[in-house]
């Protein structure tokens, strides 16, 4: 028992022994100059942000389906921050709309929207696939004006609500 007392005595002078104050770096003299390198890694920022999580869709009247279509210009932005090049694609995350109502069409095609970044035509039919709709460099903030255009048909498009989920997805390589 009186071993354990003296171990522990020469364990912590052994100890003290080793400690020695950090110092990468000492000077001596006058004057007296010494370098520190500061470091640090940039990682990729990339931020997407829309304006809206949903876009209320114009209800089409008769107009709208004498013509083929219903406008919804400027239905919301998307915003891009990044420290790197970057690209923003959008997709349709169906093949078909989401129908709800007795007699709504059940299957309503993602290409009877179409999206436009130019505040009118030429409108692109929306599909499954992600297309690009803008890219730049680095950027405090860019922002692209969404368009949609909604095909009807008389003979199709019953009464009912329809739903389409669009993507969008930001990348930086």
């Amino acid at each position: 028992m009186t071993l354990r007392p003296l171990a522990l005595v020469l364990a912590g002078a052994g100890l003290l022994g080793l400690y020695q104050p950090a110092s990468a770096q000492v000077c001596v003299g006058n004057p007296c100059s010494l370098t520190n390198a500061a470091s640090v890694t940039v990682p990729v920022v990339l931020k997407l942000s829309l304006s809206s999580a949903s876009s209320a869709l114009t209800s089409p009247d008769s107009t709208a389906f004498n013509q083929g279509h219903q406008d919804d210009l400027s239905a919301l932005t998307a915003t891009v921050k990044a420290n790197t090049a970057w690209s923003l694609k959008i997709s349709g995350a169906t093949a078909t709309w989401g129908s709800s109502g007795l007699g709504a069409r059940a299957n309503k095609p993602v290409g009877d929207l179409a999206w436009s970044v130019t505040g009118g035509a030429p409108f692109n039919a929306l599909s499954t696939s992600a297309t690009g709709i803008a890219s730049a460099g680095g950027t405090s903030g860019t922002t692209s004006t969404v368009s949609y255009r909604t095909a009807w048909n008389y003979t199709l498009d019953t009464p009912g609500t329809y739903t389409m989920d669009v993507v969008f997805t930001a990348t930086a390589p």
